[in-house]
């Protein structure tokens, strides 16, 4: 409990949308801000709130993002993300059979590891994404971990996978709905439901069936699919760079469709720059899914 203590207070504080602006608010320490407003402009903004200073917005197709400026809460330097610690082979991430709990074992010597609710791991017996932060102690020993299944069509070895762990966690749940249903509802089937919401909304905007033949319930083969990977690019090469030779950047929030969707901050700007790419990829396809409902296309600004 302390260890996933430890990872809410230096990871992620994520704010879901319909209780975004009164929690982004109530987080701001001590000082009395105005509440968070949002309203159509092409004009570059910051505000501050409190210890926090909100700049953008910055716009690409119908994905709009604003940059969370701070200081520094926590010395985040010995962290790596999942990501990286399955990449470099210093955790492995256990199938139990059991489809709403895996184990996690970090077995490097000197590293600690942060896992974020809503990193996808990929292979097992079925894909899974994980529920809570923590922050994974080095030669932990393997710890039981809660996750829901993103694949529900599968319950075997998968090609040249091995079924008694996981190989990669690229990407993240994406889609409001989905995240609502890991996060906060914590709902097996209302997973199930919203992954298959967002792969038919993938399909419209896309044009094109994400849906894989090696597995068709599976939401990392559909966020994998080629048509969803080169439209998100066309975001993330025109967005990346907004935090290059920033140095306060622990955070972001984003609208979709001119709608303020979430928002992510952390303790520190080494760790907000490790997640941002793959926190980026996340929102890019997210927009992807929601473009097939972008009447315009018109920037959100902070009042």
């Amino acid at each position: 409990m302390k260890r996933q203590t430890l990872a809410l207070m230096i990871g992620a504080i994520t704010l879901i949308a319909g209780v975004l602006l009164a929690k982004f608010t109530a987080i701001i320490p001590t000082t009395a801000v105005a509440p968070l407003k949002v309203s159509p402009s092409n004009e570059r903004q910051n505000v501050q709130l409190g210890d926090y200073r909100i700049s953008g917005p910055y716009q690409h197709e119908n994905l709009t993002v604003f940059l969370i400026h701070g200081e520094d809460r926590f010395n985040t330097e010995s962290l790596i993300t999942l990501e990286e610690a399955l990449e470099q082979k210093r955790v492995v991430v256990h199938e139990t059979s059991e489809v709403n709990e895996l184990a996690i074992e970090n077995v490097s010597a000197n590293r600690e590891i942060f896992v974020q609710a809503g990193d996808i791991v990929k292979g097992g017996k079925q894909d899974r994404v994980l529920a809570v932060d923590v922050v994974v102690a080095p030669r932990s020993g393997k710890l039981p971990i809660d996750a829901f299944c993103v694949e529900h069509g599968r319950w075997s070895q998968r090609g040249g996978e091995t079924a008694n762990a996981f190989t990669m966690s690229s990407e993240m749940v994406a889609t409001k709905d989905l995240k609502m249903a890991a996060k906060v509802n914590r709902s097996q089937s209302e997973v199930w439901e919203k992954v298959d919401e967002a792969q038919q909304k993938l399909n419209r905007s896309v044009s094109a069936e994400v849906r894989s033949t090696n597995s068709a319930s599976s939401l990392q083969l559909s966020l994998e699919n080629e048509k969803v990977q080169e439209t998100a690019d066309g975001y993330i090469k025109h967005l990346s760079g907004l935090v290059n030779a920033q140095t306060d950047i622990i955070g972001y929030a984003f609208a979709i469709n001119g709608k303020l969707n979430s928002a992510d901050i952390y303790a520190s700007n080494s760790l907000f720059n490790k997640l941002w790419p793959k926190l980026l990829k996340s929102s890019a396809i997210e927009a992807t899914a929601e473009s097939v409902f972008a009447e315009r296309s018109e920037l959100v600004a902070i009042e």
